[in-house]
């Protein structure tokens, strides 16, 4: 779900060799600490200030975040049937699924662009669709103490997750997914937070966001969106490379071995859901990625990966509607697990 972001060309071309001649350096990949990029959990300063049912089932929460520089955000809940947080005597706290958008969505994606409220295996959990913006990766930006950039992961697994937990019925089993920007995300929260996810699914996800120079090229892409400083987000792919690999899943592929992993992906031709002639470079680049990720995965002795790389297929929502759906078994079952 990305747009066409224009690249910043003449940066790029400057770092170009540069960032290759390091990729090269360090074709084994490891699993670095995560001190720089870890979030700062001393923050708890979110807040609803405002609730809104949208639809059956579905509840639109306001947050006012301390992690975002005050600002108020939007986080949808698809309820389960039952759902009464308000009830002290009788409060039931409820597994939950994290549906995580894509770039250039919003909280709204999931529900507006798939069948997920009308899921009947979802009525028994509660799913949570939180506002990610734009282009914020789910991360904390390496210099979010500076200038108002936004800490969206301490929003995320800090503060919110809080939040529900404390007041809206969230329980503390949780699986994580997401397409694209938001499988990224899923990926990394399972990864840079143990325990904290049972399972956790990717649908044309972000998975290796250092394989080459043009796999760099394309995220420092998205990074500039909107006139943004590309380096806002993680920095300068090679000055703050250790945060780069912090927040790039194969690199993290030994912190998610003990749970299931489910990756997806198309190879970017036109496929059964598209219309004719339709292509996508994007898609066939996180191909590429998710193959890599797979095979880490494999060699660092991860023993619940299942892979479904269906060959022909865009960047496109009736795949990862697919995909959710081929996924919730496992993700569902990882919940189950732990009742």
């Amino acid at each position: 779900m990305f747009a066409n972001v224009p690249i910043a060309l003449s940066y790029l071309r400057a770092r170009f060799l540069l960032v290759l001649a390091v990729l090269l350096a360090t074709l084994a990949p490891t699993a670095p600490a995560l001190a720089a990029g870890q979030p700062d959990i001393t923050r708890s300063g979110a807040e609803v200030v405002a609730v809104t049912q949208v639809a059956d089932r579905q509840i639109d929460l306001s947050v006012r975040s301390q992690a975002l520089g005050g600002r108020t955000v939007e986080v949808r809940l698809l309820t389960p049937d039952g759902w009464n947080p308000h009830d002290r005597r009788h409060r039931q706290h409820w597994p939950t699924l994290w549906l995580l958008h894509g770039c250039c969505g919003d909280y709204t994606s999931w529900t507006a662009m798939t069948d997920v409220a009308e899921t009947d295996s979802l009525r028994d959990v509660l799913v949570v669709m939180p506002e990610a913006g734009w282009n914020g990766w789910y991360s904390d930006w390496w210099n979010h103490g500076e200038g108002g950039d936004p800490a969206w992961e301490t929003f995320h697994t800090v503060e919110l997750r809080r939040l529900l937990e404390r007041d809206w019925g969230a329980g503390r089993d949780r699986v994580v997914a997401g397409l694209s920007m938001g499988g990224q995300g899923a990926l990394l929260y399972a990864a840079r937070h143990p325990g904290m996810f049972k399972a956790t699914a990717s649908y044309s996800g972000s998975a290796h966001p250092l394989l080459d120079g043009e796999s760099v090229a394309r995220l420092m892409g998205f990074f500039a969106g909107r006139n943004n400083d590309p380096r806002r987000v993680w920095g300068d792919p090679v000055a703050q490379r250790r945060i780069w690999q912090a927040h790039d899943p194969l690199h993290l592929a030994k912190r998610l071995r003990s749970i299931p992993v489910y990756l997806s992906c198309g190879d970017g031709t036109t496929g059964p859901l598209d219309a004719p002639g339709s292509t996508s470079a994007l898609e066939a680049d996180f191909n590429r990625q998710n193959h890599a990720l797979a095979a880490e995965l494999g060699r660092v002795g991860a023993k619940q990966v299942t892979t479904h790389f269906y060959g022909p297929g865009t960047h496109a929502w009736p795949y990862w509607e697919r995909e959710l759906h081929a996924s919730l078994p496992m993700l569902l079952g990882a919940l189950r697990a732990h009742d």
